[in-house]
C-alpha cells in the first residue's frame, strides 16, 4: 500500500460526496482493506497521509468545528476539502 493509493482513496471518497461533506479516516481504510484487522492496522497511516495533505493545504482535518492535527490524539476526526466550511 502506497501513500499515493491512500491519497487517491481520500479524493475518490470526497469526490463521491457533496462539496461540503466530510469523510472519516476509517472510510478510507475500509475502502482499501475490507478485513477488519487490516483496515484498523491501516488507520495510523491514513491519518499520517491526511496530516501531510493538511500541512500542504490540500485537506482540512477537523474535530467538531476545530481544525486539528490528524495524528494528534483526542478523538475522531473528519477529512474535508480545505474550502469546505
Amino acid at each position: 500500500m502506497t501513500d499515493a493509493t491512500i491519497v487517491k482513496a481520500i479524493w475518490a471518497l470526497l469526490d463521491a460526496r457533496d462539496l461540503a461533506a466530510s469523510i472519516c479516516p476509517s472510510d478510507v481504510a475500509r475502502a482499501l482493506a475490507t478485513d477488519e484487522q487490516a483496515w484498523r492496522a491501516l488507520m495510523p497511516r491514513v491519518r499520517r497521509v491526511a496530516a501531510s495533505l493538511a500541512r500542504d493545504g490540500l485537506l482540512k482535518v477537523t474535530r467538531g468545528s476545530s481544525v486539528v492535527d490528524a495524528t494528534a490524539g483526542g478523538g475522531p476526526v473528519r477529512l474535508r476539502r480545505p474550502d469546505a466550511r
